[in-house]
């Protein structure tokens, strides 16, 4: 993992980093692997409160590597796997690398600059919020291939523009802004500087109830897909699951008494 992706933890906020500089961040077989294991082993500590997902060098991620594009297109040989084939639950390996930073227990901050094309596009859109570069270039790529966006995209983006703009996107595999980005409602917001802002951001949510954050990213998660009368009800059984428990009782404490709050961890609370 440590030559894909680098993670530092610091006061409960998980810095992680796609390193792979050289390439753009570009999407190969290691780099699918070391996502996994990386939002895999986040959702495992009990002690991150959220996590911020960003890229070194020139840019966030510049989609699918050509390499790995060839192996998985057949080119020059037997393609080496079929898509359909699930490894990771519901998904595959390259999905997995998007959906486990959606399905962590914790909010995600992706900090973007460079270029989201492709497959960087759609891990952006595994975040919670996504903080953007002025001068970002991004693109759902995968026509100018021949392929489909299939990393969780149809999903993820769908939760987040119109229709008519995910198709207009999906089908010419245009270029667009981050200005764009923001009026479409796949960034959260544009900055000077994302990295900053999003570590600031996630600064904060640490200091919330890790019980309460984490039973807002389910309801949030989980509501979209839900019939009212369920989503309802679901809101009322996980307030009902942190009222009155400690982690809630330490947040107005807390505030009543001025002081940092000392909250519990809350894996399975």
């Amino acid at each position: 993992m440590k030559d894909r992706v680098s993670i530092s933890i610091d006061r409960g906020v998980a810095d992680v980093r796609l390193t792979r500089a050289d390439k753009m961040n570009a999407l190969d077989e290691r780099m699918f692997d070391a996502l996994v294991e990386a939002g895999t082993a986040l959702a495992e500590d009990a002690e991150v409160r959220c996590v911020v997902l960003s890229g070194e060098g020139r840019a966030f991620c510049a989609g699918i590597d050509m390499a790995a594009l060839a192996e998985l297109s057949g080119l020059g040989g037997p393609r080496a796997r079929t898509l359909a084939e699930r490894t990771h639950g519901i998904a595959n390996k390259p999905q997995q690398a998007v959906w486990v930073w959606h399905e962590l227990p914790v909010p995600v901050i992706a900090a973007v600059h460079g270029v989201a094309f492709g497959g960087g596009f759609q891990l952006m859109l595994g975040a919670d919020m996504r903080f953007v570069a002025p001068d970002t270039k991004l693109s759902v790529m995968e026509a100018k291939w021949g392929l489909v966006p299939d990393m969780a995209g149809t999903i993820l983006m769908r939760r987040l523009a119109r229709d008519d703009v995910i198709r207009e996107l999906t089908y010419t595999a245009r270029v667009f802004s981050a200005d764009d980005a923001l009026t479409y409602g796949f960034a959260t917001r544009v900055c000077e500087e994302p990295r900053r802002v999003a570590m600031e951001t996630a600064r904060e949510i640490a200091t919330r109830s890790p019980s309460a954050i984490e039973a807002a990213k389910r309801l949030l998660n989980r509501v979209p897909d839900l019939p009212e009368a369920e989503a309802l009800l679901l809101e009322s059984v996980e307030q009902d699951a942190i009222i009155g428990k400690a982690n809630q009782i330490e947040a107005v404490m807390s505030q009543k008494e001025g002081r940092e709050a000392r909250f519990q961890a809350a894996r399975g609370r």
